[in-house]
């Protein structure tokens, strides 16, 4: 029954993305909220200037419907889903005003990054509020071990660095044409294999949704992109993958699982590191999957590859945590 219950999640949010892009992909249109390119970027991402951005409302819409519906169905709306909807639309309505903003004036730069990193906190913050009431563990499991460390009162530092650090990381790694629905769908499928070997139904449940709104809007999205999820959708589902993490007691496990964005954060630091100590660039261009294009790469060569990656970085994690105990 509870197998059932995933698999008409998945086809639910899956079909509810597909259903609704149709519609709203031109209704983007004609608001003409179309996607400014920054001009530093590769010069053939310059005739994706106006695509439909902000598609990430199709997804974030598909994930509260589907999970809403099929929760109360199948298991309960408990504290984890109110705490994952929660994360998922706050960090999706942080990532809207950003990409509103970037619409309305027609640049390529939204909030500051000052403010963006204060309504993460914000968020993050409200999220310890609630765990800190409902008493959850400060213990962080090691993967791939029965032991696990409790680290005290740096739980609440954690939750700021993971809920900001991935919802960064995935807004990094959205610069092409399905890079990040497929990477996240990797990601979001791992661990509802984890949340289902570990009994919490209503994450693996979530989880599903998100793999069937991000599938269903790679249909729209791989290339040549009809619409971009922008900040709207990447923050989100950043917010998103590092709450369920946080609420499976996998947080070192976040790191494994979500290995492609952590490498595309980390080629930013280091190009930025670099360039400022030496004046010299690691990368022709960072996140990593500009330097692969810039190095004569397709965009769909990339895009495929990173995919492959991902997937061997959730099987990985999935390994390290299910099968290895």
């Amino acid at each position: 029954m509870l197998e059932q219950g995933l698999l008409f999640t998945l086809l639910l949010s899956f079909l509810l993305t597909v259903f609704f892009s149709p519609f709203f992909i031109p209704f983007l249109r004609r608001l003409k909220f179309g996607q400014s390119i920054r001009n530093e970027g590769p010069k053939s991402h310059q005739k994706k200037t106006g695509t439909p951005t902000m598609g990430g409302l199709m997804i974030i819409l598909s994930i509260v419907l589907s999970t809403v519906v099929m929760a109360s169905q199948f298991q309960s709306i408990d504290m984890e889903i109110w705490l994952l909807l929660l994360v998922t639309v706050g960090f999706g309505l942080l990532g809207f005003l950003d990409d509103y903003i970037k619409v309305v004036k027609k640049r390529n730069l939204g909030l500051t990054s000052k403010q963006k990193f204060l309504g993460q906190v914000a968020i993050a913050a409200l999220v310890y509020v609630v765990l800190h009431q409902a008493n959850i563990s400060t213990a962080i499991h090691l993967p791939g071990t029965e032991w696990s460390v409790d680290i005290g009162w740096f739980y609440f530092p954690l939750i700021i660095i993971m809920l900001v650090g991935a919802s960064n990381a995935v807004n990094l790694t959205d610069g092409l044409d399905g890079l990040v629905a497929g990477t996240s769908a990797v990601a979001f499928g791992a661990f509802s294999i984890i949340a289902f070997s570990l009994d919490m139904m209503t994450v693996s449940l979530f989880s599903v949704a998100i793999v069937g709104a991000v599938l269903g809007f790679l249909v729209f999205n791989a290339h040549p992109a009809k619409v971009f999820m922008g900040d709207t959708g990447s923050l989100a589902l950043g917010g998103a993958l590092a709450m369920i993490a946080i609420l499976t007691k996998m947080e070192l496990l976040l790191v494994v699982i979500g290995g492609v964005f952590v490498v595309e954060t980390l080629s930013v630091i280091v190009q930025v590191i670099s360039f400022k100590s030496t004046g010299k660039r690691v990368f022709k261009m960072s996140p990593l999957h500009h330097h692969y294009e810039l190095s004569g790469w397709s965009e769909w060569r990339v895009v495929v590859t990173f995919w492959i990656v991902g997937i061997l970085f959730a099987v990985a994690g999935v390994y390290l945590e299910v099968w290895m105990i």
